[in-house]
């Protein structure tokens, strides 16, 4: 009987939970997160069930006949980033569920390549993959950037490159990493940015003025060094390079990690370590040509959709020797180093890096935070700190060697934020507001003339910026920037230099104490700067786009241009400034067409730019000091034109096999002379063929040709006093190098060796036939030729 009673009691319980009635309806409204319009055609459905709906014209939605309890909705629509919610449903409920509409806030990678997304609209803009960065991992930035088309650089030997864009380098180059404007003496030719290309995830470059964000001097353009995205999700993964090198005998070796949590927390910690010993040419070794290099960056933050902050420090320090024939002893020296072309110094091998060499450090350090205002944007604001320490070791007697011939230290405070509403889908604005201050020491103990006076720089910028979409296929863009400058500086002046460039007459209001020999200066200069940009880009569809843009730059004289005045050790020669330069003025006209076809592509970027008061650097002289014989350097100003075109193509000529082309040109002109500029870049052509089998575990090899044409447009030579023969003698200071073909070939292939761990092996030879050549840019080819054949094996290692 008490059997009969359970299993009676059992079956109605049963038979009520099946006749429960679920009536419960859940309905909501899915907007943009930004506008909040409605997202039409969101997919809503209940996680484990096949309970799926869609939003109606005004974004919204039902569903009907469900049970109370807890539910997790996944909603996903496109081009959003899909969102996943909880709900507590009893009885008729309604939610409000807010996705990103705008995919580039979410800073996704283009559908071709590993690219990132572009920072312009109208302007030129390249981006180098990341495993460009990757097979560059053992160089440095200047050299990774010239796989772009237009982008060159200007050397002092293989270890110190400079970027330049369309003929442009130095201070009208800015290079923002993560985020920060790069303060590290970047006036010097032989000063290279002082970054470790291991700590990116990308690299962007925009040719021109035109993304006045930035900065509203860029008047050669702007280098964006940004980390790769972190994700929302708890994970740990890293990778580690090694390289080794032949041609300097030595490797670097780059490794990172980081961990990430699904609420947002993350952590990334990344280092390298390079050394190499003397370089060589096809012929000879070139002494003292070392470097020993260390970076390293911790990061750590929290990353939300409507709110984050991250925090981050790098260090980067480089020893760096100077080719030792590159210090002459005597004028005639000087005459028979340039015009011989042989180097005078030829040692054996060595790891040792003798004087002379220079020693840079550098730390930087930020904090940013930003927050999402719903209907409204998103506001950033960041602060950063940098510190650079560089030293100057010159060839000097007395046993004074271990005493820095140059000691400067710059320390940079920078305050910014900005606020960028995009709640409109057809338009978008951005301002912003940057103060900054920077103050220059360099250490009279160096018992050497300093080469740059003691200074405090006072900066403000205020920029708008905006977007506006006509149709589908126009889009225009436009802004507008104001910079104000002030220069404060203490320096000392030989009295005989001061009446020589005749400051006597229109400087004698600076002057602050008169020491017979000396006079003590006090420069307050003051500079107000706008400028302003303008374009479209036209699309038909994805493949196919035109660009038009125009920016006018203004960019105020760097302490350099201003204040030199004596021996600049590790360029070996004398550097002359004028207190008189003025801010140069850039118009640049730049026009891109891009086509896409099913199996190749090209795109065609022609590029005026006209720039009023240009300021140069070029030889005037020779000068004997008790160090030496060296060239003399002034600075002057003059209107300058430049003109040129970037082309570059693609075709896929079967599944495996492709080519990629790309020929760059630009003319410099100083308009005021009738003559060329100087430090021009020669064209270049480059093609390559490319085999991949991604079947063969990733297999890929290449074989590349570039082609670098004769500068044949240079400013003429000087004529000097040879004491030896008493008689003024031609140095062919400017006169370029020949043309040369180089060859390099490659190939890597990957091996899985466990679910989450792989290893990618890759072999690089550049100068493959070890061809004898000089570059017009490299500033050492004056006394030797440029490096032979290069061989680099290099482990990568992603877990």
């Amino acid at each position: 009987m008490k059997i009969f009673i359970f299993i009676v009691f059992v079956f109605l319980v049963h038979f009520h939970g099946l006749s429960q009635d679920c009536t419960d309806i859940l309905s909501g409204q899915v907007i943009d997160y930004h506008d909040k319009t409605p997202l039409e055609k969101a997919v809503i459905q209940i996680v484990g069930t096949q309970n799926i709906v869609e939003t109606d014209d005004n974004g919204k939605f039902k569903i009907l006949d469900l049970c109370s309890g807890e539910y997790e909705l996944e909603i996903s629509h496109p081009d959003c980033s899909t969102v996943f919610i909880e709900v507590n449903l009893e009885g008729i409920e309604w939610v409000d569920i807010r996705l990103e509409h705008h995919i580039e806030e979410l800073e996704e990678v283009k559908v071709i390549g590993d690219a990132v997304a572009n920072k312009t609209n109208s302007a030129i803009e390249e981006s180098l993959r990341l495993t460009t960065l990757e097979q560059y991992s053992s160089g440095n930035l200047g050299d990774a950037l010239k796989e772009l088309g237009g982008v060159s650089s200007l050397n002092t030997g293989a270890n110190i490159v400079k970027p330049a864009i369309h003929g442009l380098n130095g201070s009208r180059v800015l290079i923002l990493n993560d985020g920060v404007r790069m303060q590290d003496m970047e006036w010097g030719d032989e000063h290279a940015p002082n970054i470790d290309i291991n700590s990116a995830g990308s690299i962007s470059v925009i040719k021109g003025a035109s993304a006045l964000q930035y900065g509203g001097d860029a008047i050669g353009g702007v280098i964006l060094m940004e980390q790769a995205r972190i994700p929302s999700k708890d994970t740990l993964y890293g990778k580690t390079l090694v390289n080794g090198i032949l041609n300097g005998r030595g490797g670097n070796i780059t490794s990172e990690l980081t961990r990430a949590f699904k609420k947002g927390w993350f952590l990334k910690g990344q280092g390298s370590y390079k050394r190499l010993g003397d370089q060589e040419t096809p012929d000879y070794v070139l002494s003292n040509t070392g470097i020993k290099e260390i970076g390293a960056s911790l990061q750590f933050g929290k990353r939300l959709f409507t709110w984050g902050w991250d925090a981050r420090y790098s260090f980067y320090t480089s020893e760096i020797a100077i080719l030792r024939a590159s210090h002459i002893g005597s004028v005639d020296d000087l005459i028979r180093a340039i015009n011989s072309g042989e180097p005078q110094v030829i040692n054996p091998f060595t790891y040792e890096l003798q004087n002379p060499r220079q020693e840079v450090t550098h730390h930087l350090g930020k904090i940013k935070f930003y927050k999402r205002f719903e209907g409204l944007g998103k506001w950033n604001l960041q602060y950063d700190y940098q510190n650079n320490r560089r030293f100057e070791f010159d060839v000097r007697r007395g046993g004074r060697g271990d005493q820095a011939a140059i000691d400067l230290e710059l320390t940079t405070h920078t305050l910014s934020s900005d606020f960028k509403w995009d709640a409109k889908e057809k338009y978008q604005l951005q301002f912003g507001l940057l103060g900054r201050y920077q103050e220059n020491f360099p250490n009279p103990e160096t018992g050497v003339r300093r080469l740059i006076p003691d200074y405090e720089k006072y900066d403000f910028g205020a920029f708008i910026t905006g977007e506006y979409r006509l149709n589908d296929q126009l889009l225009v863009d436009a802004g507008i920037r104001y910079d104000f400058s002030r220069i404060d500086a203490q320096k000392f002046y030989q009295t005989s230099r001061w009446e020589e460039r005749g400051y006597d007459a229109e400087f004698q209001d600076l002057i602050v104490e008169d020491r017979g020999t000396q006079l003590l200066v006090n420069p307050v200069f003051d500079y107000n700067n706008i400028s302003g940009t303008v374009g479209f880009k036209y699309s038909e569809n994805d493949a196919n786009a035109t660009r038009l843009n125009y920016a006018i730059a203004k960019r105020a004289p760097n302490p350099s241009e201003l204040f030199s005045d004596g021996l600049h050790h590790s360029a070996a020669r004398i550097e002359l400034g004028d207190l008189s330069i003025q801010s140069e003025t850039s118009h640049k006209i730049s026009l891109s067409y891009q086509r896409q076809f099913k199996q190749w592509g090209f795109t065609l970027e022609p590029y005026g730019n006209f720039i009023k008061d240009f300021i140069l650097l070029e030889p005037t002289g020779v000068e004997f000091t008790i160090r030496g014989a060296f060239p003399v350097w002034e600075y002057r100003q003059t209107d300058a034109r430049l003109l040129g075109l970037d082309f570059s193509s693609y075709i896929d000529w079967t599944k495996n096999w492709e080519t990629e082309h790309k020929f760059s040109l630009v003319k410099g002109k100083d308009v005021d002379k009738d003559a060329a500029l100087i430090n021009i870049p020669a064209a270049s052509l480059r093609n390559k063929i490319i085999f991949s089998r991604p079947e063969w575990n990733g297999f890929e090899a290449f074989l590349e040709s570039q082609y670098v044409f004769r500068q044949n447009e240079f400013p003429e030579n000087l004529w000097v006093f040879s004491p030896a023969d008493q008689e003024d003698v031609l140095l062919e200071i400017n006169t370029p190098p020949n043309a040369y073909h180089l060859i390099a070939a490659g190939a890597k292939k990957g091996f899985q060796l466990k679910r989450n761990m792989k290893l990618t092996t890759s072999l690089t030879l550049t100068n493959l036939l070890n061809t004898k050549y000089r570059d017009y840019l490299n500033r050492q080819r004056f006394y030797a030729d440029d490096l032979g054949r290069n061989i680099i094996l290099q482990l990568k290692l992603n877990y």
